[in-house]
């Protein structure tokens, strides 16, 4: 019963060899329970271990798309094709999303949703230098290991970024709707240049929206859409400063 009260109110004193400093040094965010929060890095490791594994698939068909020159000219010349591949991670959005508590179809269709959008971010990589390709892999992954780590900071702090979410999708509505003006009205360098920069401040406010998500607001059962969400961000933020960069070369 003693060891049961001090493991509710946060574990006061020593549990299992644990500290009371030990337990805050590792606290999440103040207000947790020590058991919340054992459980709640047990669901963070697993969204993280998914994520890892999307990254992976991502760029082990990226590079078949870039080097393996039957699949690179089949989606070269095959616009129909080309096109499926794009909108369909829009349409495995729902599947996903109404299947993600349901093993195994959640990690089938999370499967199939990565695969997809991996051949398109397969052939952007494809139609631009490797060197630039590699600078921006490298750039993506220092901003997103620095605002992942500032959120977790931040969190344990006590600082909250619920307010950024209107902001956040009001904003990308509009990113949305002018990325789609601009189909039809090219914009100019500058203006093409602006564009890039504020997509991936947005970006940018989404890896720390949705990495404070993950900390403190995704039930456990939702690992699936929390390592969706994430995948997401860490992928629009690395294709847009790879247009950033490929412009700059230009």
């Amino acid at each position: 019963m003693l060891g049961f009260e001090r493991l509710s109110r946060g574990g006061d004193g020593a549990v299992g060899g644990t500290t009371k400093g030990d337990i805050e040094e590792g606290t999440l965010h103040p207000g947790l329970g020590y058991g919340e929060n054992l459980l709640r890095w047990a669901f963070i490791r697993k969204v993280y271990g998914i994520l890892a594994a999307q990254i992976l698939v991502t760029t082990l068909v990226s590079a078949v798309t870039v080097f393996c020159a039957p699949v690179n000219e089949l989606l070269r010349t095959n616009s129909g094709l080309l096109l499926f591949f794009i909108f369909l991670p829009f349409i495995l959005l729902w599947p996903l999303h109404v299947y993600q508590q349901k093993h195994p179809l959640n990690f089938i269709f999370l499967g199939l949703f990565t695969a997809s959008l991996s051949l398109t971010v397969g052939m952007s990589c494809a139609n631009t230098d490797g060197r630039i390709v590699l600078e921006a892999l490298i750039m993506t992954s220092a901003v997103v290991s620095a605002l992942t780590g500032y959120t977790f900071w931040a969190a344990r702090k006590g600082k909250d970024f619920s307010f950024l979410g209107p902001i956040l999708f009001t904003s990308l509505f509009v990113l949305v709707l002018t990325g789609f003006i601009q189909m039809f009205f090219p914009f100019g360098s500058t203006s093409a240049a602006i564009y890039s920069a504020i997509s991936a401040i947005i970006f940018c406010g989404y890896i720390v929206y949705d990495t404070e998500n993950l900390i403190k607001r995704f039930t456990y059962d939702e690992y699936i859409w929390a390592s969706v969400t994430l995948y997401l961000d860490v992928l629009n933020l690395f294709l847009t400063i790879l247009r950033m960069l490929k412009q700059g070369e230009n």
